[in-house]
């Protein structure tokens, strides 16, 4: 069965009042000593202080998703109130934190130089999703495969739509921001694993990426691991949705290897119509029109949903995980996206966001 591994980013905030706390530091070092975790899991800090990210170990079905996914938050729910700190599942800040950690002497530092404010107030979560893959080329190759359907991973995964207190009008705020760095977006089509480092390596000769290991690309083979690393999606409120969006990865990476396997190439996308696509589906989520990157045509969101799941729906099957898929889907159509959910509770005041985030992060049951 193909390995998947989840990295879940979150934030730390005021438990009262949803205000980003930079406590990072102390939340994992308080982790380490008091909250075990599932064999090849792990928590790491992140660009910025108020961020926390969980890591599962490879995991090989939805049973052993649900289990690492759901210690890694409680174990970080439980460090965190130690320290005075929530977690809470959201691509962007409810408020943000007025302190400012710069001026690291690490990579952090680096990144920091180089963006300027760009980064300074970045606290942005994603879910990113790595599927093994045999090697480098057929990473390079899967990601031309997966490239149309990353609009529609986002879309389902939209959970970003305030900062500072205001409501943006997006369902995936946090892509915007992704957005202001450069080479964000789908990958250019690469012809192969050289062509893929050659642009890469022209990148950071031209100063705009710290090291080869960094690109912002919304697919991208793993510069660690022999992975695809997904990174389309917003991270996930709950557990759930980030399954769902693990084993639809998971499909789609599958599919494009059996694609592979027959000698079918995927189809190249015209630049503007691919970042027109990843704009739509950050804009509406799956409330308003989608773009179809490869017919170029303006289509339903759920037409694009049904599209996927027909498309990987062999791969799923073939996992046995189909059912499960289509139950979540279920779901997520008749309670809405995070973004949604985020928008109904705010009609309660911003106490009722936090509470509704806070709750559906750490899975009581």
């Amino acid at each position: 069965m193909t390995g998947i591994g989840v990295e879940e980013e979150f934030l730390l905030v005021d438990p009262r009042t949803g205000v980003s706390c930079p406590r990072a530091e102390a939340v994992i070092a308080r982790h380490r000593a008091c909250c075990p975790l599932p064999v090849g899991a792990s928590v790491h800090r992140e660009l910025r202080l108020t961020q926390i990210e969980a890591v599962t170990g490879v995991c090989t079905t939805a049973d052993e998703l649900y289990e690492h996914l759901t210690a890694g938050r409680r174990t970080l729910a439980e460090a965190a109130a130690g320290e005075d700190c929530a977690i809470i599942a959201s691509g962007t800040p409810l408020y943000p934190s007025p302190e400012r950690d710069l001026g690291l002497d690490d990579r952090y530092g680096k990144i920091d130089a180089l963006y300027a404010g760009v980064v300074e107030a970045y606290e942005a979560c994603g879910c990113h999703v790595h599927v093994g893959v045999p090697d480098r080329e057929t990473a390079v190759a899967v990601v031309n495969h997966v490239a149309e359907w990353l609009p529609t991973l986002l879309a389902l995964s939209a959970n970003s739509p305030f900062s500072g207190g205001r409501d943006t009008g997006y369902g995936s705020w946090r892509t915007v921001e992704q957005s202001r760095f450069p080479g964000s977006g789908i990958a250019p089509y690469f012809t192969d694993a050289a062509a893929y480092e050659e642009q890469v390596g022209k990148l950071v000769d031209c100063g705009i990426l710290v090291d080869g290991n960094q690109t912002f690309w919304l697919a991208r083979p793993s510069s660690r691991w022999p992975t695809v690393e997904i990174r389309a999606a917003d991270t996930a409120s709950t557990v759930d949705e980030a399954v769902l969006q693990a084993l639809l990865t998971r499909g789609l990476v599958r599919t494009a290897l059996t694609d592979l396997d027959r000698g079918v190439e995927a189809v190249p996308l015209d630049p503007q119509i691919a970042a027109a696509a990843v704009w739509s589906a950050a804009r509406h989520g799956l409330s308003g029109p989608a773009i179809d990157p490869v017919t170029e045509k303006p289509v339903p969101a759920g037409d694009r949903v049904a599209a996927l799941l027909a498309h990987a729906g062999p791969a799923l099957e073939d996992t046995g995980d189909l059912a499960l898929v289509r139950t979540l889907l279920d779901r997520l159509e008749r309670e809405g996206t995070g973004a949604d959910r985020q928008r109904r509770a705010a009609a309660d005041g911003d106490v009722a966001v936090l509470r509704m985030l806070t709750g559906e992060t750490v899975p009581l049951v």
